[in-house]
């Protein structure tokens, strides 16, 4: 499932061609992904404010006083086709500005700079139309945790947090009411950089170990940002390029293999039905 360097690395990509721009077209062939999906005629003809991530969702904020809600789900993504002679040019996935519609492609969005098509072969994915006023109360958002890339993220704030949890630290981690966006990959690789053993108790990491847990995940997660996320299975960028931090990992599936950092076996474990990597010397 893309986590939080995925979704942004495709916000990114899609904000030049969105953001201030009428949906000259919209498309929606798909009644149902995971959730009902909007009628076109809804979508049709509004102009995206803003497009903005919570979490894993992808918000684009219409001039009709409603939001246009984007999760990836299982295997989602977008491809952009930047139209001939516009202000983009064509990317390595488009020789051809507009090939055919694909069997999972359930979401066409057109505006003046590009057709922008959602393909999830799962359907696991989500487009609502939720009304702007109404999102911080919404299902999906009002219970999430912060941001870990805001400067408001801190050791402190972590530990508040993890008080009098029981949980493993890793999968206590994955609990988007603690912080959101740390996914399975990322939580092995940050509680790697910071030295912490994935089964811990999460209410016993101390002031200090809280601290250096925070200062990892920023680091880790920006170094996904910086590399494209990961690509394993099914995530590319809307250019269709895929992501290149699988290649920077240092636990994640690596098992069996030696530590970067001190030679010693990488081990793997499951904690709540998810694969955990970690080292033993270097997360006594």
């Amino acid at each position: 499932m893309p986590e939080l360097p995925e979704v942004e690395t495709t916000r990114l990509a899609l904000a030049p061609h969105l953001e201030g721009q009428r949906l000259a077209m919209v498309q929606i062939r798909v009644p149902k992904l995971r959730q009902p999906t909007p009628a076109a005629e809804l979508l049709q003809g509004r102009t995206v404010l803003r497009l903005f991530r919570r979490a894993k969702y992808i918000l684009a904020t219409l001039d009709d006083d409603y939001t246009l809600l984007i999760h990836l789900g299982m295997s989602g993504r977008f491809s952009v086709f930047p139209h001939t002679g516009g202000a983009h040019t064509p990317t390595q996935l488009t020789k051809y500005p507009h090939p055919p519609l694909a069997k999972h492609d359930h979401a066409i969005l057109t505006t003046g700079l590009a057709e922008l098509r959602f393909n999830d072969p799962r359907r696991f994915g989500l487009l609502l139309r939720i009304p702007t006023h109404a999102l911080h109360t919404h299902p999906l958002l009002q219970n999430l945790g912060p941001e870990p890339l805001d400067a408001g993220f801190t050791g402190a704030v972590l530990q508040a947090a993890l008080r009098g949890k029981t949980t493993a630290i890793k999968p206590t981690l994955m609990n988007n009411t603690v912080v959101v966006g740390v996914g399975n990959i990322y939580a092995s690789e940050s509680l790697f950089a910071a030295g912490i053993n994935p089964s811990v108790a999460a209410g016993e990491l101390s002031k200090t170990q809280c601290t250096r847990l925070v200062a990892s995940i920023k680091k880790v997660l920006q170094q996904a940002l910086a590399t494209g996320g990961s690509t394993l299975r099914d995530f590319r960028h809307p250019t269709g390029e895929a992501g290149h931090f699988q290649d920077e990992f240092r636990v994640y599936d690596r098992a069996g293999e030696p530590c970067h950092t001190c030679g010693t076996a990488i081990l793997q474990a499951t904690h709540a039905q998810r694969s955990t990597y970690w080292c033993p010397v270097c997360q006594k």
